[in-house]
């Protein structure tokens, strides 16, 4: 049995409809079946969330493999960022280890650093070290940006762009990405769960890129040629933002539409010197965001 957490999200999702198409047997960690789809009546549900620890037990029982895909960029009413992403995550390995589990694949993120300057990144890193510090067979995957066509982000620009004629920026936009498709994840992520007969990962932990390096002001230009609605961007400065969206924040709470902590990470370069090298380890050549996204091969507008 192997349990997947975060089947709803952008890569989950792509992982469990792999893992279900293969008929391996998954449950899945949630807080509302119903955002499954129609992949709830092919896997077992264990309600919960990371929020709620005490959950962990009743998901792991029987568990072999767990997938750790679960994070939150942003705090939540039940949880902060910190709790969601290495608290929890440490509780897990925990959990994972008094339940007999074998392997753990974990996500973090390209420039975990306990001393980054974002929050998120901060938490990952603690996560991190509590995976690696286990008695557990374990994998950690590192990506850069995730994108997919029609995923939160690029909705949110071209809602926002159709509004008006222009699109902020936060900051300098010159942050520096090697953006690789979900759906190249997760065809990463599939071939690190390769059956007890097979030989184990090459490695416990790949760094995942796409094959460009871009900067943040040209991925929301090319998301913005994918969505028809190409806009003159606006930079605002990162002070001016700051105190924007932390009064959003304190207005709507979690409604916000979006929050200081997101907005940082965007000026974060998520970069590995191994290019696609990790991917290809694991039989997968990532796609180029022109090509994934229907472009042609010229510049960002």
């Amino acid at each position: 049995m192997l349990l997947l957490t975060g089947a709803t999200g952008l890569v989950g999702s792509r992982v469990l409809r792999r893992l279900t198409a293969a008929r391996i047997p998954v449950r899945c960690l949630v807080r509302d079946p119903r955002r499954l789809g129609p992949e709830r009546v092919r896997v077992q549900i264990a309600l919960g969330d990371l929020a709620d620890p005490p959950s962990f037990r009743n998901a792991l029982r029987g568990v072999t493999t767990v997938v750790h895909l679960a994070a939150a960029i942003r705090d939540q009413p039940r949880g902060s960022i910190e709790e969601l992403n290495g608290i929890a995550t440490w509780r897990m390995v925990q959990a994972a280890e008094a339940a007999g589990v074998r392997r753990f694949v974990f996500f973090s993120a390209l420039g975990a650093s306990a001393h980054d300057r974002t929050r998120f990144l901060r938490a990952k890193a603690l996560a991190e070290e509590a995976v690696v510090a286990s008695d557990l067979e374990h994998v950690v995957v590192a990506p850069s940006i995730i994108y997919a066509p029609g995923d939160v982000f690029m909705t949110l620009l071209s809602r926002m762009a159709a509004i008006a004629p222009v699109v902020p920026v936060s900051g300098s936009g010159r942050a520096e990405y090697q953006p690789i498709w979900a759906d190249d994840v997760a065809d990463c992520v599939m071939a690190l769960l390769r059956d007890d007969a097979a030989p184990p990962p090459a490695r416990n932990r790949y760094e995942l890129g796409g094959p460009e390096t871009l900067t943040y002001t040209q991925i929301t230009e090319l998301l913005l040629r994918a969505a028809g609605r190409p806009r003159r961007l606006v930079h605002v400065p990162t002070p001016i933002v700051s105190r924007a969206l932390r009064a959003s924040e304190a207005i709507l709470k979690s409604k916000a539409p979006a929050t200081w902590d997101e907005a940082e990470l965007m000026e974060v370069s998520l970069l590995t010197a191994r290019g696609v090298a990790d991917a290809q380890l694991l039989g997968v050549e990532p796609s180029p965001m022109r090509a994934v996204l229907k472009l042609d091969d010229g510049p960002a507008c």
